[in-house]
């Protein structure tokens, strides 16, 4: 009997925060790769390159632990 279903609009802003967290997902995957072959093209690593790289896979890191938690 007291079974409550989310309104509409708790459903929209569950979804939209996973949307957005998929999006930033792909988009630090996309970002990493990017630094990576750019790394690598020149066969010569510089530090530069290095904390770039390890500066995007720490906020890649970060943004995993952002993961929106399902509420039912």
């Amino acid at each position: 009997m007291n079974h409550r279903q989310p309104s509409d609009s708790n459903q929209f802003a569950g979804s939209l925060k996973n949307g957005i967290w998929m999006f930033g997902l792909s988009s630090w995957i996309f970002g990493i790769t990017d630094r990576s072959i750019a790394s690598f093209s020149d066969g010569y690593l510089s530090a530069s390159d290095l904390t770039q790289l390890f500066t995007a896979v720490a906020f890649f890191v970060a943004w995993l632990f952002l993961k929106p938690t399902s509420r039912v």
